[in-house]
């Protein structure tokens, strides 16, 4: 299925490896024009062959965003490199496991600057012009923790809940110009991060429904939808992208 955004461009977040380079990857393959980010300059250019490898056109942009200004910096360049923004995916790492007990104030200002802060920062750069245009897609990745928050990952499930909030309400503002904001939430898929929390694939799959973790690849082509002509009426919404992990009946 086309999805009617070749031509457009997207700036993807975090993007050098996992989820995020699932989405950039995705959005490239549908022939959007994509900017990605990464602080490790080697895996920032693996990803970026790996993304051309596809016959992809993508700019690389040497980033941190876990900080307001680093995100601010990541968008700023994006737009430079780009001409403008029509697609933003939000992304960030994880904060570092933690419980109530042993979760200081640090830990969630941390967790509150990268998850929610820098988040918000690019959206406030980058959904303006949008705005403008008359059209845009913003999609953050944000954890399946926003629905059934997960107990030892303290500071990044209150952060993520915070930014579901933001993006929420941001959606039904922005709706009257012709921009979209959703969320895509996944649940255990087999990254970088996820690896330094589980000490096995097997493992982390026996908790699953399925027995199977999921593919960046795939949760890439999810975002794609939710930034395509034919998500157009999508909007506001969290889309759970976890195998039938949340437990909730209230997605």
């Amino acid at each position: 299925m086309d999805l009617g955004i070749k031509g457009r461009t997207a700036a993807v977040a975090a993007s050098s490896a996992g989820l995020g380079l699932g989405a950039a990857k995705a959005l490239a393959q549908e022939g959007a024009r994509v900017a990605i980010s990464g602080r490790d300059p080697e895996k920032l250019a693996a990803a970026q062959s790996e993304i051309e490898s596809v016959g992809g056109d993508v700019v690389a942009i040497e980033a941190d965003v876990s900080t307001p200004a680093g995100a601010r910096a990541f968008t700023d360049a994006a737009i430079a490199a780009l001409g403008h923004v029509d697609i933003l995916v939000t992304n960030a790492g994880g904060p570092p496991p933690g419980k109530f007990f042993n979760t200081d104030l640090d830990g969630y200002q941390a967790a509150i600057d990268m998850n929610l802060l820098a988040m918000i920062e690019m959206c406030r750069i980058a959904i303006p012009p949008m705005r403008e245009r008359g059209w845009g897609r913003v999609c953050a990745i944000t954890s399946v923790g926003v629905k059934q928050p997960i107990d030892f990952l303290m500071a990044s499930s209150v952060a993520r809940a915070g930014l579901t909030s933001f993006l929420k309400i941001t959606a039904r503002e922005v709706a009257i110009d012709g921009v979209t904001v959703n969320s895509a939430q996944p649940g255990t898929h087999w990254t970088d991060r996820v690896k330094k929390l589980v000490p096995d694939e097997a493992t982390a799959a026996s908790t699953l429904p399925g027995k199977i973790t999921g593919d960046p690849y795939h949760f890439g082509q999810a975002v794609a939808f939710l930034c395509s002509e034919q998500a157009r009426f999508i909007n506001g919404t969290g889309l759970l992208i976890d195998g039938g992990q949340a437990m909730g009946l209230l997605d």
